[in-house]
């Protein structure tokens, strides 16, 4: 299985894909599109979709994972981060690619079996995950790939409970 991760933002977005098969995981791609600066929300959502829709036809993911935006503090972030959310999930969708959203905590959960963890915690669980020699850059491309792995763990549990029920 192929996933695609996304860390959504209206200025950059992360993304990384790995790939699955038994139980195990190997890197394929990560990055980040950067909007043009000073662009109006339009044309930066227009780029992101355009770019989102380039990597999804070269890598051809079997599910995509968003992370759902955090809001606390800045209600404007939060809906800037919406936007782009919107984005990755509109562009797969249009290429009949299951989408999948998870929130920070279930992220943090997944990947590093603590909700509470930290930024770094989570950038160096995926580095060590991956058997990587260092943590993936940008930052949004390490989390990119933390929302990937989740759902990748995610997938694992319900199979579990899946074949359990049909055990019972």
């Amino acid at each position: 299985m192929k996933i695609l991760g996304i860390d959504p933002g209206t200025m950059v977005m992360g993304y990384g894909v790995i790939e699955s098969e038994d139980d195990e995981i190997a890197l394929v791609d990560f990055g980040a599109i950067t909007s043009p600066e000073r662009s109006k929300i339009g044309e930066r959502l227009s780029h992101l979709y355009n770019e989102l829709l380039k990597i999804i036809q070269r890598h051809k993911p079997d599910a995509v994972a968003v992370e759902q935006p955090f809001v606390a503090k800045n209600v404007r972030s939060a809906m800037a981060i919406g936007r782009a959310q919107a984005i990755a999930l509109l562009a797969a969708a249009g290429r009949g690619i299951p989408t999948f959203e998870y929130t920070p905590t279930q992220i943090k959960q997944r990947v590093a079996n603590y909700g509470a963890s930290s930024k770094e915690q989570i950038q160096e669980m995926v580095r060590l995950q991956l058997g990587l020699a260092e943590v993936p850059q940008p930052n949004d491309a390490a989390d990119a790939l933390a929302v990937a792995m989740c759902h990748l763990q995610e997938m694992h549990v319900s199979n579990l409970l899946a074949s359990q029920r049909e055990g019972q």
